[in-house]
């Protein structure tokens, strides 16, 4: 999962692209990267790994003049944590000079570079988001003509911003599986992946792209194309309304709090019957779930788990052992909410396992008498190809253990999932369509690569 977000129309462009990426931190841990148009048309950009604050600490960002920036947050979701795979990508091209910033996973990115490096294209990454540029390059007329006739090669998620000297072009994929949000502030055009964005520079959201469309600011003025072959049906990945989006967020037009409040309350339904003392989140994405629960159920509501702020999220480090490590520093216990009780924990899915296992056993630890955790999504079973880093079914707990088992290992005294329909009914206020739910059920909205499907159903 990464963040994107561009200014179109300001002097301090680039100034408020990072505080955009502030706001979308949590998309996003390893790298950091803003790219400006100076008045010479050139370039101006800073790329680095770290978060933003470590990348633009010292007035970088205001040393990047222009008046249109785009930047991007990133975590691996292919190619390696490296400087060579961050974003804003940038490129010389006959087009002229282009970056790219992406959010999502292409999933035919490895057949169109094996067919673009025997035509003599040099990759300089390993990220599949390059596969755009050299795709862009080989195509002739307008930019944004040679963007249309690239992406029609394309498979997957893609919410993208593109910069020229001249242009700033934002485009989602016709699934739509990543939001893209286009506001205003004044006269100027932003884009950013959440509202929270938006609103932290002040900006007013106007709507969200819709699926398959492309968006063009040039000298200040906006249009919009749809140029793309229309999906089937949409595809949003509910996952960002589970867990991924920041909770002041409005996305896919649901507020995400909202929806996460009405996933626990839906928990609270199908868990009926299960006793118990105080509902207790996983901060903080479960936090709002396990208020719906405990007003649904009337099960008092506790903060039994203190969150460090100072630690990132432990889901997105790019190796297990960070990831471990990570959630050894950042939830604590308190004992005195948990001594002697009937515990029910929320938490938003159980990915690995390893995790929840070790907070499981620390609310033991610290008192509990029995715990008892309700999870706001169905097991995940199968990789995601759509941007989040599940890349091997073997490393998904509930994809090779029976829920007995899972139970066993995590250390509980129940587990219960929210079930599929429940879960797109809160997330959809009674909607159950329009969602990809691959990591649930296996079913892919796009075709994926054979290989990949063979390690899916592993």
């Amino acid at each position: 999962m990464c963040g994107i977000f561009a200014v179109s129309g300001r002097p301090d462009a680039a100034e408020l692209t990072q505080l955009g990426l502030f706001a979308l931190q949590h998309r996003g841990q390893e790298s950091a990267g803003i790219v400006s148009v100076a008045k010479d048309g050139a370039f101006r950009a800073r790329v680095r790994m770290g978060l933003v604050s470590e990348v633009f600490g010292d007035g970088e960002a205001a040393a990047l003049e222009g008046r249109v920036a785009i930047g991007h947050v990133r975590y691996a979701t292919t190619g390696a944590s490296q400087l060579a795979n961050a974003q804003p990508l940038v490129y010389k091209t006959g087009h002229g000079p282009v970056a790219v910033a992406h959010n999502g996973n292409l999933t035919n990115a490895l057949g169109l570079k094996k067919k673009l490096e025997g035509r003599g294209a040099i990759f300089q990454s390993s990220t599949d988001s390059e596969v755009i540029v050299h795709l862009l390059a080989r195509q002739e007329g307008p930019i944004e003509d040679a963007l249309i006739a690239s992406l029609r090669q394309l498979e997957g998620a893609y919410s993208l911003l593109l910069l020229t000297p001249q242009k700033t072009i934002a485009v989602r994929d016709p699934y739509g599986f990543r939001p893209l949000i286009l506001g205003r502030l004044g006269s100027t055009h932003v884009f950013s992946s959440e509202t929270s964005g938006l609103t932290l520079i002040g900006a007013e959201p106007v709507r969200e792209l819709e699926p398959g469309e492309m968006v063009i600011v040039e000298g200040g003025k906006l249009r919009s194309l749809k140029p793309l072959p229309a999906a089937p049906a949409p595809a949003r990945c509910v996952f960002e309304q589970v867990y991924f989006a920041r909770p002041d967020s409005v996305i896919f037009g649901r507020g995400v709090q909202a929806a996460r409040r009405d996933l626990g309350r839906a928990l609270a339904r199908e868990m009926e019957g299960v006793k118990a003392d105080v509902v207790v989140p996983v901060p903080d994405s479960g936090v709002a779930a396990a208020l719906g629960f405990s007003e649904a159920s009337g099960i008092p509501f506790e903060m039994g788990l203190v969150r460090s702020h100072y630690v990132s999220r432990t889901f997105i480090k790019p190796t297990q052992e960070l990831r471990e490590k990570a959630a050894l520093l950042k939830l604590a216990p308190v004992p005195e909410a948990l001594r002697g009780r009937r515990v029910i924990l929320i938490d938003d899915s159980i990915v690995r396992g390893t995790t929840s296992k070790r907070i499981c056993g620390s609310l033991r630890a610290a008192g509990a008498r029995e715990i008892h955790m309700g999870v706001t999504s169905p097991p995940i079973v199968s990789p995601c190809y759509y941007g989040i880093d599940t890349p091997r079914a073997s490393e998904l707990v509930a994809n090779a253990h029976a829920p007995g088992e899972i139970r066993r290992f995590l250390g509980v005294d129940g587990l219960h999932h929210l079930s599929l329909s429940g879960m797109l009914r809160a997330v959809g206020k009674g909607d159950e369509s329009g969602w990809c739910t691959a990591c649930f059920t296996r079913r892919y909205p796009t075709p994926i690569p054979d290989y990949q499907v063979a390690e899916a159903v592993k």
